[in-house]
């Protein structure tokens, strides 16, 4: 009976097509999966890290006005006292 691992005699150089296949499927499945299912998901590898106000939050436009010149530094401190008690958002030197 011949079986693919002993044509005539031995394995022939076509055996070596079989971790190349094997490896095609584990990297095609990695892909589909980073395309589909992993996507938008964080992982134990990924830091969650709070990046802070983004956008036009209450918080970053107060910032810009500050930055520009329209208030001074009291008023800014003021106005963000107000929102870190309202947002519930905390400072270097707060308490959690």
């Amino acid at each position: 009976m011949q079986t693919l691992a002993h044509w005539d005699g031995g394995p022939g150089p076509w055996i070596l097509l079989f971790p190349l296949i094997w490896a095609a499927v584990v990297v095609g499945a990695v892909t589909v999966l980073r395309r589909t299912v992993w996507r938008g998901r964080r992982g134990p590898w990924r830091a969650t890290v709070d990046t802070g106000p983004s956008g036009d939050s209450p918080i970053t436009m107060l910032g810009r006005r500050f930055a520009a010149g329209e208030i001074d530094e009291d008023e800014y401190w003021r106005r963000l006292s107000v929102l870190d008690e309202q947002f519930g958002r905390t400072g270097k030197g707060g308490a959690a």
